[in-house]
């Protein structure tokens, strides 16, 4: 009943730009510490940004500040990620997650449900 779904990814060239899209429902995303992950073969997975549904605050790897922007629109019960000037170590499937409010990027565990991914391919 809980679901979270991805959407937006895609090929795109070094520099370009693609903006993700995280629909939940049988929940309200306003309760809960959204978190956007992302997974490279071969690779941990990586926490990339997160907004808290309480109060709206952000944070940001450091590899993705200044290119990177995390938002959500409550009515719809989307949060999105707008990503440009992509690099080439982009790539990767790209989750969101819903956690407890206080979760960070750090642990994935922390999150309780999860989408399905949405392949980010940066490629000239």
């Amino acid at each position: 009943q809980e679901q979270l779904v991805e959407s937006g990814g895609g090929l795109v060239q070094p520099g370009g730009s693609l903006r993700l899209s995280c629909a939940a429902s049988g929940f309200d995303l306003e309760y809960y510490q959204i978190g956007w992950f992302r997974q490279a073969p071969g690779k941990e997975r990586e926490g990339v940004s997160g907004i808290n549904g309480r109060d709206g605050t952000t944070n940001y790897v450091d590899s993705v500040k200044g290119r990177f922007t995390i938002s959500r629109d409550n009515a719809k019960n989307t949060v999105y990620l707008q990503m440009n000037n992509l690099k080439p170590e982009d790539t990767a499937l790209y989750y969101c997650a819903a956690g407890p409010p206080n979760a960070g990027l750090r642990w994935p565990s922390e999150y309780l449900y999860w989408g399905q991914g949405t392949q980010v391919t940066v490629s000239a």
